[in-house]
């Protein structure tokens, strides 16, 4: 199931960029924007068969700004086509592969500075960051007191940021 919180937040501002190529009416983009999200909503069961719901929300926006502009007797000298939508989608993918290749080189790095941890300080780092663990849990599972949890981690953290501005990943 779709949460549309988190789509709204992580497309709205591309959304915004992209009606601005077609217009410079902010508040139109805006309307426009809502009536796509709206739709989207209440069309949400019958949803089944998109696979990619940005791109959905770039066509669906793409035409509900050329209605806007037939309904209002808008000459549009920018109207969108297939092939400059096509050309956008293409640089949106890029533009993802490159991010998704990016994040893997970070998440590879701090792997690697993660291994020069003595054992009980990448044990504190997996059960606080990849267990998601409170302090109190990880307390009992590591047979410790709680400032000396808290002590561990702060050198645990220390020591992964020395170990990043030694090699200028910082």
């Amino acid at each position: 199931m779709i949460n549309f919180t988190e789509l709204y937040d992580k497309t709205i501002d591309d959304l915004f960029a992209f009606g601005g190529k077609f217009t410079s009416d902010r508040e139109m983009i805006k309307d426009c924007i809502q009536d796509v999200f709206v739709k989207l909503y209440t069309k949400r069961n019958e949803l089944d068969t998109v696979t990619n719901i940005e791109s959905y929300l770039y066509v669906s926006l793409k035409n509900r700004i050329n209605d806007e502009f037939r309904h209002n007797n808008h000459i549009c000298d920018n109207e969108i086509d297939d092939k400059q939508m096509k050309s956008i989608s293409d640089d949106s993918e890029a533009y993802d592969m490159e991010r998704i290749e990016e994040e893997r080189k970070k998440t590879n790095k701090l792997n690697e500075f993660v291994k020069c941890l003595s054992p009980r300080q990448q044990q504190i780092i997996r059960l606080y960051y990849i267990e998601q663990r409170k302090y109190d849990d990880i307390c009992q599972i590591m047979g410790i007191n709680y400032q000396s949890v808290r002590n561990l981690m702060h050198r645990s953290l220390l020591r992964l940021r020395c170990l990043a501005a030694r090699t200028g990943t910082v």
